[in-house]
């Protein structure tokens, strides 16, 4: 998948699930913790999103506010991890 759409999906879930329909100016960089967006629960619910959606196990260790501090992060987390699976990206 390309990065893009991955991105894409990011978005749409956090606007959708977390943001209840109101993405309000979402975009790459945006402070997804500093702004409290994301907290410990829907930390949670997003690896558990990603897992399903991208086919990918997030480790325990890479669970990091550098990885989820915004869209830009979270999806390099997966571009990364999609390279490690035999047959990925």
């Amino acid at each position: 998948m390309s990065q893009t759409d991955i991105f894409d999906r990011l978005k749409n879930y956090i606007a959708s699930d977390v943001l209840e329909g109101n993405d309000v100016g979402l975009d790459a960089s945006t402070a997804l913790l500093d702004l409290g967006v994301l907290n410990s629960l829907e930390i949670t619910k997003l690896v558990n999103f990603i897992e399903a959606t991208f086919g990918v196990s997030i480790p325990l260790e890479a669970v990091l506010a550098e990885n989820f501090k915004d869209l830009a992060a979270i999806t390099d987390l997966i571009v990364t991890l999609e390279r490690t699976i035999p047959g990925g990206s």
